[in-house]
Formats: structure tokens, C-alpha cells, sequence
């Protein structure tokens, strides 16, 4: 798999084509796609038109950052399966659809069988490449093709919030298990990791979501307020279905002093070198309306306003703005370099914290970005269920009922939370912890204890929630 860089020649091909071939590398541009598209060379060095085709078309343009790198990922993982069977993929049938599962899934021969639920991404991905294949009269070997039944909550993990600090001082602050600063620490970029972690702890958004914000959407601060209420774009959200999000104060906090700190040092050192000059495909605001509206150069000259909410997150890495001392990204998460932080590079800051507190001694005290999202959830339905038993405590069975039919239940209030379009994948999947635990332990907690605390012993043992595991001893 390679990926199309349409911003400048190799080499300086155009100009020992210019003579040659002249027009070639125009037209190549006109044909590849878009910057960064992804296409398939074949083992035998040839592409696959119809392949690549696909790649590039509406529909696959159209998947999210993340869907567009997962699903490509599984088609080449069917097609490198297919190479090994020797069947071309347009002759492919059911029966090699099963084997394919088997083999992805079970086959003890395989030793990075993967679980159900990412063979469902990789069907998924499939049944939309073969719909797309269906104008070439090529035959849809997963048509009829049911997936094993996906269990997710497998996979799932929950930090409660004193295991969630211990993790963050550790392997995000360079703190030592005694809590002092490390002598050994080396990190660099400490201030944007803890600001992005802290704020993904306390707004649940998925680890992609969280990375497209831009300067514009970020609210005003103000000391008042607990909570700050924004909007996710659709073009940003997971299937375009974009809704609000909550931040609390503090987290917020950390992002602003993010903003004034390490992240405006990174745009001089970047403004200094000249590097944003030479980002390929750079479009420039002109103006901001709110978080409604942006007004931006058009690549052909001219300007347009477009609504936020349809910018995605690849148009987002390209956007700049000029100040008095040069240009700056509207990127909020900033490399080292000053340029705008792809979202997957937040993968190895995650990867790199949990090595670091291996390194300390606490094996398998791990954590993901998309484990914080699973403990807000779960946050918020302890503070749900606290509240709910003490503002309702004294009504009736009848009473409370009428009362949920009015306003809703701590389900959807954690469904609007999280974004969830169905309340029962916030049931089955977030928050299984509770789904075991007796109402009855809940309201014991209910009076005289805080959160933190009610989470830490209310959990104490349970095999997928972690908690602090230097809190015995402190």
C-alpha cells in the first residue's frame, strides 16, 4: 500500500519529463486523487486499476480519517489472503469468504488472529468494496456473509479517576511512584500530553475527535462555570453525527495554559524556521464567525464561507491564519516542530507513557486514549446515579417513574454525554460494570462520600476496571 503525494515532483521528474512527455505530470496529477490518497501495487509491481479506482472513489472519500485507514487496511489484508490462495479477487466466492474468517478469527496456524469485532470492520469494509465492484459485474463473495456475534465489552477497560491520575503523573508528567519529579525523565511535550489526556478523561470524546478540534471552537475561559459546552462538528464525528460535548473547568484550563504555553513556543520556533511557508496545500482564513462559520481562500482564488461544521479533519491540518509575527495553524495539537499534529500520533504518546510506567515497575497498569472515553462513561453514571438517588430519594416508585418518563434516566443521560446515537450500546458496551452492581450499593454510597472515592471501593477487584495501585500505599 503507498499513498499519493500530489503536492511537488520526485526528484524533479516534471522537469526530465517536460521535453519528453510534456503534460505527463499535469495529467498524472489530474488522475491520481487526492493528497495523501491511498492505492495498491500488486506482487508482481503492477497496480490494479479498478482497485485503486475504488480507493478513490465518492464513496471511500467520503468514510472518516480513521474508517478510510481501517477499511484500506482490511481490503489489503483480503487481498494479500487471496494472493496466498491464488485467487483473484473477482473470481473470489463464499466459500473463500469463509476461509478468510477462519483464518483471521480461529485459525490456530495464524498468530495475530484478531477478535470479532475487528473482523466486523474488516466485513464492513469489504461488503462496501464489492458493492462498488458490483458496475464491473464482479460478484459479491460477502453478500449473504454473516459475521460472528460481536462481543465488544471483551476489550473493554475502565480506569477509576485515582488510577487515571497515578497514570497520568507517571507516565505522562515524568512523576516516580513516590510522586516527586524524576531525575530521568526526558519528555518534552509534557504540558500538550496531560492537556489532551485531561480534557479526553473529562469529555469522553473519541481519541480522532478530540485531535480535530480547531482554535475557533475552543471557548472562553471563565472561572465561573464548571462545565463548558461545545459542538462537534459533524464532518469530525464518528459516522457525521456531530453533537455537543462537555468539558469541565479544569481540564479546560490545562488546554488554554496548553494554548499560552508550550503550543505558542512551538509556533515561533516554527515561524522563525519558515516551516509553515512550505506546508503543501496550505489554505488561509480570512476571518472566523464564532464556531459558526469560516471564510477561507479559495485554492483557485477568491473566498467562501463554509460552516465548521463541514470542515473535516484532513482540510483542518491545512488551515492557517495570519498574525502580526507570521502565519499560524488553527490546529489546537501542534507537533514539537510547530505543524499540526495528526490524530494517530497520539497512539505512540499513549504507547510511549505505558512503557515508561513498566519501566517504574507496574506491569500492566496500561491505558489507552479510548479507555479514557470508557471511564468518563463511567464516571457519569456514578455522579448520575448520586444525584438521581438524592434529588429522588423520597418519591415514590410511581413518582420516579413519571419522572424518568419526563427527563430521562442515567442511561441517556451518559447516551447524550458520549454521543451515542442508541442508549443500549452506552448499556452493553460502557458501562457492563454497572449492569452487575446492586442499586441498593449505590444509594449506601450515595450520602457523605465523594466520587473518587465511591469509584475506588465500589470497584475494588473488578477484573476490567483498574484502579490506583499505589493507593494502599499512600
Amino acid at each position: 500500500m503507498h499513498r499519493y503525494d500530489t503536492d511537488h515532483d520526485a526528484e524533479g521528474l516534471g522537469e526530465l519529463l517536460r521535453d519528453v512527455a510534456p503534460g505527463l505530470v499535469p495529467r498524472s496529477r489530474a488522475v491520481a486523487g487526492f493528497k495523501g490518497q491511498r492505492f495498491f501495487i500488486g506482487p508482481g509491481g503492477l497496480p490494479d486499476l479498478r482497485v485503486n479506482a475504488c480507493l478513490g472513489s465518492a464513496r471511500w472519500r467520503n468514510l472518516g480519517q480513521r474508517s478510510y485507514r481501517d477499511y484500506t487496511y482490511s481490503l489489503g489484508v483480503w487481498l494479500n489472503f487471496l494472493v496466498a490462495l491464488g485467487v483473484e479477487w473477482w473470481e473470489a466466492e463464499e466459500d473463500d469468504a469463509e476461509e478468510f474468517l477462519f483464518w483471521r478469527v480461529t485459525d490456530p496456524a495464524n498468530e495475530c488472529t484478531v477478535e470479532t469485532n475487528s473482523f466486523a470492520r474488516d466485513l464492513a469494509a469489504l461488503k462496501k468494496f464489492y458493492r462498488w465492484m458490483s458496475r464491473y459485474g464482479v460478484r459479491n463473495p460477502f453478500e449473504d456473509f454473516e459475521a460472528p456475534r460481536i462481543r465488544r465489552h471483551e476489550d473493554v477497560k475502565w480506569l477509576d479517576p485515582g488510577a487515571y491520575k497515578r497514570w497520568r503523573d507517571l507516565g505522562l508528567r515524568g512523576l516516580d511512584v513516590d510522586g516527586r519529579a524524576d531525575g530521568w525523565w526526558r519528555g518534552r511535550n509534557a504540558e500538550r500530553d496531560v492537556a489532551f489526556s485531561d480534557a479526553l478523561y473529562g469529555n469522553g470524546l473519541r481519541v480522532s475527535e478530540w485531535a480535530s478540534v480547531v482554535l475557533p471552537e475552543l471557548p472562553s475561559y471563565d472561572p465561573r462555570r464548571g462545565y463548558y459546552t461545545c459542538h462537534l462538528a459533524d464532518a469530525c464525528a464518528k459516522g457525521g453525527y456531530g453533537h455537543l460535548y462537555w468539558t469541565p473547568r479544569s481540564a479546560m484550563k490545562t488546554v488554554l495554559a496548553y494554548c499560552e504555553g508550550a503550543r505558542a513556543a512551538a509556533v515561533r520556533r516554527a515561524q522563525d524556521a519558515g516551516r509553515y511557508e512550505r506546508v503543501g496545500g496550505r489554505r488561509l482564513v480570512t476571518a472566523t464567525h464564532g464556531t459558526q462559520t469560516v471564510t477561507l481562500e479559495m485554492l483557485r482564488g477568491g473566498v467562501e464561507s463554509r460552516p465548521w461544521n463541514v470542515i473535516g479533519p484532513r482540510t483542518r491540518l491545512r488551515l492557517f491564519r495570519q498574525t502580526r509575527q507570521g502565519l499560524e495553524p488553527l490546529a489546537l495539537w501542534l507537533n514539537e516542530d510547530g505543524l499540526p499534529r495528526d490524530g494517530r500520533g497520539w497512539e505512540h504518546t499513549f504507547e510511549g507513557a505505558n512503557d515508561r510506567i513498566e519501566r517504574l515497575g507496574l506491569e500492566g497498569f496500561t491505558c489507552t486514549a479510548h479507555m479514557l472515553r470508557h471511564s468518563c462513561a463511567l464516571k457519569w453514571f456514578a455522579i448520575g446515579k448520586l444525584v438521581y438517588s438524592a434529588r429522588l430519594g423520597h418519591l415514590g416508585q410511581g413518582e420516579r417513574f413519571d419522572f424518568r418518563e419526563q427527563f430521562g434516566d442515567t442511561w441517556h443521560l451518559v447516551q447524550t454525554m458520549l454521543g451515542h446515537r442508541r442508549v443500549e450500546t452506552t448499556k452493553n458496551v460502557y458501562l457492563e460494570p454497572f449492569r452487575s452492581l446492586e442499586v441498593e450499593t449505590l444509594l449506601a454510597h450515595a450520602d457523605g462520600f465523594p466520587v473518587d472515592r465511591f469509584l475506588a471501593d465500589a470497584f475494588a477487584g473488578h477484573p476490567r476496571v483498574r484502579t490506583d495501585p499505589l493507593r494502599a500505599a499512600v
